[in-house]
Formats: C-alpha cells, structure tokens, sequence
C-alpha cells in the first residue's frame, strides 16, 4: 500500500474499532490493508493514492446506476440548499412511495426507516403484533440485518467471520427464532405442524445474497405462501438487496409469490441509507399511529436520501427494457471466469442470477490468491466469499473485456502452487 493509503488506514485505527465501521471491509478473509476509497464514477472507484479499480461492490449492491449518477447527484445538488432533515413528513418521502407501491401494485402502503436491517425489525414486529404470535422461521445461511434475534446460523458478515451466533445476544433473544433449511419442505411441514399455532411469519430472500448468491427454488418460495397461509402466519419478502436490482420492482412478484410484507433498502436510497416495510392494508393499519405496533425514526423519510431515491427510481423506470442487457453482461463474466476456472484446473463455484454473482474456491487460501490478483489489476470484488458481488448500468463492455484480463491473471497465481 502505498503512502496516502496506509496514512489514512491508520489514523482510521487509531479512532475506529478496526479501522472500520462494518467488518466486512477490514479484508479480514483475504488479509492485508483493506481498500480504502476517496471516490467513485460510474463503474470506477479511486484510492487515496489515485489508483483506479473496477468496481463490483458497489456499496453492496445499492449503486444500480453507478456512482455520481449525473441525475442523482443533479437532484441532490439543487435539493440540499433547502435543508438536510425536519422530523416532519415531506413531499418527497410521498413521491418515493407513490414511485414504489407502483412498482410494486401487491403491496399498499409503506414505511420508510434508514436501514435494512430497520426495515426487518419493523416487519416482524408488524407480523407479530399482528398475528399476535412470537416465533419467526428464517432459513440457514440468511442474512436479515443485525438485530438480536435474527443472528441465528447468519450468512454475511458471520458467516465471513465464522461466528454462528454473535457474542452478546442472550440465548432468550432468539428462543423464538426457528432456523430451517432452504428448499426443505418437509422440514418446514414438520415445523408448522408443531409450532403453527405460534409462528407469526416466515421470512425469505428470493435470492440469497449473503452467503454468496443462492439462486432461487422458485418451487419452494410458492410453497411457502401456500403453507403460511394454512397455518395464518404472514410471508414476508426481504427483498432489501433483490428490489429494484433484476427488474424494476419486486422479484418476488416475477416469481409469482405475493407476501404479505415486504423489505426493501439500497437501490431505493440511490446510495443514501434507507429502509422500507411495504404491505397490504390489512396489516400496514397496526403501525402507530393508525395501530398499536411502534415503530419510529428521527431521519426515516430524510429529504435528502427521498431525493436520491425518486431520482434513482425515475432514472431505473426509463432503463427498465435494459435490465435484461444488465443480466446478460453478468452471464458474459460469469461465464468467462467458469470456462477459463477450468482451463487452469482450478476448482471454483460460480452462483449468479441477474447482476448479482459470487465466487467460492475450493480453498480459502484460493480466493485470497485470486482476490489480492484481481485487486492488483484493479478490480474491486467483495472481500468474502461469503458476499456477493454486482453490476451496474454503468458497466460496459470494456469493463468487462478489462476484468476477462484480469481474471486470466489471477487464476494463473491460484493454480501456481
């Protein structure tokens, strides 16, 4: 690393834990300094020693539309001389949700928090004070943000870190917390059948993205409203990293599954941060102040972050017949970096579904070899295998011609031994 990034690193350790405020980005799987970066264009981001890297993070996945998108950053620029926040509802914060609920016809009304894992913690207490049941079945390996009773067999972070549970959430806290495994149907059968009358709502990913990307079992995912809906428990979608990124609106609609609630977050706030709990009538109306389930925000509705977020929605609904030239990028790649794993020997899982993909090796020691190659040619990918990795509109053809090179190179340092 060279100086300015070193600098900046650590005087970064020396006021935060780790040098950073969410573990993933200290490169504790892949080891050596983390990326540190000054700014971002399109599908290129700089360090503070200027070098330029492709990037497939993307604020983890909420960049549909590159960074500084001019329209996003137009809005914004003419926005902020009005003032950043007022705890009280504006025009704006309607705009989004008239944007959103179009988008998304299934659902009624909607809240708006500053996080996914918010927008979570608001659905299932929805679900609970609404089904006046305690217990939540979520699946092995999903990641639904960072409250207590959620860090249960977690895939992200946890999973990167090798932490089932994290230390400090009281064994009481995820005693009603029911962890199944994904695609199983008889398990899940099983479960309802001995806790149905206490479980308040499943919650799913249409496609997972925290433990690397797990395509979906659409089969599976139309069972679950089937059985959810036997049993009286709510179905809730969180689709936090999935709305907005393979279509323009929710995935689960394009599965033909209709949830009761649904999460959503990163793409909304076009790189702000942002949550949302969006659902039918019938259970939206138990929030305060209509209802009796609290749920409150000091920034929720933010004018600033609605201003990213109508602006990145207008922007996605003109590209919208573009989402399939996204996905076929993503197959372009992933296909490459299959073809060319074999050509080197190299044992090597690829997992995509629209313009998400991960990569998992054989080794742990592989993927650092690969990682620290791809970063050399300046390529940014998530510092896990564990994350998943995403395009954006902004990438092209010669990005990816770029990466194709750079995959070359760093396969060759993995199957040097």
């Amino acid at each position: 690393m060279v100086k300015e990034n070193l600098m900046t690193f650590n005087r970064a350790k020396k006021y935060l834990v780790g040098g950073v405020n969410s573990p993933v980005r200290s490169f504790s799987y892949v080891g050596g300094q983390p990326l540190l970066i000054k700014k971002g264009k399109g599908a290129r981001i700089y360090d503070y020693d200027s070098k330029r890297y492709i990037d497939y993070v993307l604020s983890w996945g909420s960049l549909i539309l590159g960074h500084a998108h001019p329209a996003v950053m137009g809005a914004l620029k003419k926005r902020i001389d009005q003032g950043l926040s007022f705890g009280a509802t504006n025009a704006l914060e309607i705009e989004l949700a008239a944007a959103i609920l179009e988008a998304i016809p299934a659902m009624d009304k909607i809240r708006f928090v500053n996080s996914g894992t918010e927008a979570v913690m608001a659905a299932l207490r929805l679900a609970r004070g609404y089904t006046k049941r305690d217990r939540i079945i979520k699946f092995e390996h999903s990641y639904h943000g960072h409250a207590d009773y959620l860090l249960a067999a977690s895939g992200s972070g946890l999973a990167t870190l090798s932490i089932a549970r994290s230390r400090g959430v009281p064994e009481e806290f995820i005693k009603n917390t029911l962890v199944a495994p994904y695609g199983d149907s008889e398990y899940l059968i099983r479960t309802f059948r001995k806790y149905g009358s206490k479980v308040a709502a499943v919650i799913f990913e249409p496609v997972g993205g925290n433990y690397g990307v797990i395509p979906p079992d659409i089969s599976f995912l139309r069972f679950l409203r089937s059985v959810t809906s036997k049993y009286g428990a709510l179905l809730v979608a969180d689709e936090v990293i999935t709305g907005f990124r393979s279509r323009f609106g929710s995935l689960s609609e394009e599965f033909g599954i209709t949830p009761d609630l649904i999460t959503l977050g990163k793409i909304i706030g076009g790189g702000l941060p942002v949550g949302a709990c969006a659902g039918k009538e019938k259970v939206m109306r138990y929030l305060a102040p209509l209802g009796k389930v609290y749920q409150a925000s000091t920034f929720a509705g933010n004018p600033i972050v609605m201003q990213a977020g109508v602006s990145t929605l207008l922007t996605l609904k003109k590209l919208q017949k573009k989402y399939p030239n996204l996905r076929d990028l993503t197959v372009e790649l992933t296909g490459f970096i299959r073809e060319q794993a074999g050509e080197y020997a190299v044992p090597l899982e690829v997992n995509s579904y629209g313009s998400m993909f991960s990569l998992k090796f054989k080794s742990r020691e592989g993927f650092k070899k690969f990682y620290k190659g791809m970063l050399d040619a300046g390529v940014f990918l998530a510092p896990s295998e564990y994350e998943s990795n995403f395009l954006s509109f902004a990438h092209t053809g010669k990005d990816i011609e770029e990466t194709k090179k750079a995959v070359k190179s760093a396969l060759s340092r993995v199957r040097e031994r």
